[in-house]
């Protein structure tokens, strides 16, 4: 059994005053601007570090991810 951490924990209580679907979104859309923003933060100081380039992108949009099908 997965014991819920102190964020998830915290979630669920903001979610509990969200009565209705306007509340639902305007939570939803508040969290999805924190992380993309912390997402273009941290992309930002992997640029500066040099530890990402346009090389690795082009390598990404290349790569196969698709887990092959097996047949039966």
């Amino acid at each position: 059994m997965e014991v819920l951490n102190p964020t998830q924990l915290h979630l669920l209580k903001m979610f509990s005053f969200a009565k209705d679907s306007k509340s639902l979104e305007e939570i939803r859309i508040a969290l999805m601007d924190f992380f993309a923003k912390r997402v273009e933060k941290d992309m930002d100081e992997l640029w500066d570090s040099c530890k990402w380039n346009n090389e690795k992108n082009e390598a990404i949009l290349k790569e196969h991810l698709r887990t092959p099908y097996k047949a039966e």
